[in-house]
């Protein structure tokens, strides 16, 4: 494949802003002057420890230790080659790039063709909408309450009832059978290759970005034998655990909410009817029960790290919805959240909802909403007879776990309280059956792991751990040289060139600090843009996590401005501690040499010449 040239790689980059590519994923905040953070999409976490700093193109994790630019964030988000990721992100700014043969841009086999074949897929079934076949379609979405202009705006269309009619299309704008099969937009059988959506309407489902990745497609006819919904089976660039249909219309909303909150809802026609009466922030699963996969999606994009946000659970009043509102509770702990549980009146879905009682139906939910802990145990409590002893002793052995399960220490009395009140107990018994409970949970929860036995010594290589900031020694010497580092990798462009040089023209006293003090000295322009991530990534182990630290910490400054004087400072008493040392030295030559040789007269002249020259930093 042809190799893209390296001068449009660095230029695309550049014009790359990396917290506008990241934000579409995490949801990011200011963590000081030049830096952003949010949830770590590598790892799961419950409070922030991923930080982006746009100003250097660069991300690094605090928690697991993954770091990068742009293009490995995409390469490990997206599972692309580095070709397709420098291939998107200049397709989304616009940027003609050029390889080294002279050539135009290869056609891609890999996942950047199945995008595209579903893309051109969504393109083909918006237009079979507007065909005559489609009137029952578009009867169906009237119905509902959709116009045309909600059906534009969730890019549903129709998929013909032929057998060929979208693989036609699509080969003849180029697609091979091979790559359409890869996509799950056809099916392999008996007859050969055909379309695997037939006379259905078609819902494009999209990853947090706005790509469409697959489709969830409604029967409309009778004689049609297949699911009611049928999906895109799973291919590599679709995985219905972690996708979330209509999550590229509402993180927006998700992120910037005051609470941030998400309702999660169960179908297609919910998302619509929601965001069309202002909901805007609802999602659906695809064809799978809500689990861990979609909570840490969901997490990175409302930024989970405190107790301030609302998930809410809409389900249907059947026997079916009660099960899924259980599932999901099960999963429940995973946020830090609060959770809630809303049903609306009848058992009503909300589409059905918003075309029975209006709008305004639909956003009433939110203040019909009740904690998930409160509808689990309304949910066990169902079963038995309140009305007996026997009853109520069944019911608090029952729920008596679900209480028990809460974690925090101020809001489990309460429940105990609310239980307490559904079944008529004194307060101090539902208490200590919940404390026992708690003791039973615990004795039948997985054991922990223990330690492995200590590997003798000489019997395997030892890996050497990385050193980081928090095993940096608490030194004053130290200080000076972390915080010397940090402003040279961080806003080293912005001070004078010979100035940092002076500074750290004398090595190190810290030996990891050192490593990186010899990869920045080397660089070759320290004011061209990514030169510090490609400093860091120079760094010899185990130091080169220690040096992706330095250049994206917080650093103590109020803005920009005052930045590069705070690094224009911690240079400036570099250079005076490397002027002292080199004094120190002197002082002890010159008792050693005859005070009127060439020596000694060389020596009291040097020392003259520092003393001047450290008056000058002093005075600066």
């Amino acid at each position: 494949m042809p190799r893209i040239r390296q001068a449009d790689v660095d230029e695309v980059k550049s014009r790359t802003n990396i917290g506008d590519i990241v934000g579409e994923r995490v949801a990011l905040k200011s963590a000081g002057v030049g830096s952003l953070k949010g949830l770590c999409p590598f790892h799961d976490e419950k409070s922030p420890s991923f930080h982006v700093r746009p100003q250097v193109g660069y991300y690094h994790c605090f928690g697991c230790g993954e770091s990068g630019d742009v293009y490995s964030f995409l390469r490990e988000m997206d599972h692309v080659s580095f070709t397709e990721a420098v291939e998107r992100l200049a397709g989304r700014i616009g940027y003609t790039l050029h390889y080294e043969d002279g050539g135009s841009a290869p056609e891609n086999s890999g996942r950047s063709r199945l995008y595209a074949a579903n893309t051109a897929a969504a393109e083909f079934f918006r237009g079979q909408l507007l065909s005559a076949e489609a009137e029952t379609g578009r009867k169906f979405l009237g119905e509902r309450g959709f116009d045309a202009g909600a059906a534009a705006h969730f890019g549903v269309g129709y998929a013909p009832r032929g057998w060929e009619g979208m693989m036609k299309a699509l080969t003849a704008q180029g697609f091979t059978r091979d790559e359409l099969l890869a996509a799950g937009l056809v099916s392999q059988g008996q007859r050969g290759v055909y379309d695997r959506f037939r006379g259905r309407l078609v819902w494009p489902i999209r990853d947090v970005t706005g790509q469409t990745i697959g489709f969830g497609a409604r029967k409309l006819y009778d004689d049609d034998q297949g699911p009611k919904y049928l999906n895109t089976p799973e291919t590599i660039i679709y995985k219905k655990a972690q996708v979330l249909y209509g999550l590229d219309l509402a993180k927006r909303d998700i992120s910037r909410g005051d609470p941030r909150r998400v309702v999660v809802v169960e179908g297609y026609t919910d998302v619509m009817a929601c965001h069309l009466a202002g909901l805007t922030t609802a999602v659906a699963t695809c064809g799978t029960a809500f689990g861990a996969e979609h909570i840490k999606v969901l997490r990175r994009v409302m930024g989970d790290d405190n107790a301030s946000g609302e998930v809410v659970f809409t389900f249907d009043g059947d026997e079916a919805g009660q099960k899924a509102a259980l599932r999901a509770f099960t999963e429940d702990d995973r946020f830090n959240a609060q959770t809630f549980v809303a049903v609306a009146p009848n058992g009503l879905d909300p589409c059905d909802l918003r075309l029975q009682r209006g709008d305004a139906a639909v956003r009433g939910l939110m203040d019909a909403k009740v904690p998930m802990f409160e509808f689990a145990i309304d949910r066990r409590l169902s079963g038995f007879d309140l009305a007996t002893v026997e009853g109520q002793v069944g019911a608090l052995r029952a729920a008596a776990p679900i209480v028990a399960e809460i974690r925090d220490r101020l809001l489990r009395p309460g429940y105990e309280r609310v239980l307490a009140r559904r079944l008529g107990m004194d307060p101090t018994e539902v208490r200590v059956e919940v404390e026992r409970a708690g003791r039973a949970g615990a004795n039948h929860a997985p054991a922990r792991r223990e330690p492995a036995e200590a590997v003798p010594a000489g019997s395997e290589p030892t890996a050497v751990a990385p050193v980081t900031l928090a095993s940096l020694p608490r030194t004053a010497d130290v200080a000076l040289e972390r915080g010397a580092m940090m402003g040279a990798l961080q806003y080293g462009h912005q001070i004078d060139q010979a100035t940092l040089a002076r500074a750290f023209e004398v090595p190190f006293r810290h030996p990891a600090l050192e490593a990186i003090r010899e990869v920045v000295v080397a660089a070759s322009d320290r004011t061209r843009v990514g030169w510090a991530m490609d400093a860091v990534n120079a760094v010899r182990e185990p130091y080169r996590l220690l040096a992706g630290e330095l250049l994206m910490s917080p650093f103590p400054a109020r803005d920009e401005e005052g930045a590069a004087r705070s690094t224009a400072d911690l240079f400036r008493r570099m250079i005076l501690r490397n002027l002292d040392r080199e004094k120190n030295e002197l002082l002890g030559a010159v008792q050693r040499v005859p005070a009127d040789s060439d020596g000694g007269r060389a020596l009291r002249m040097r020392l003259r010449d520092l003393d001047i020259e450290r008056q000058r930093f002093t005075e600066s």
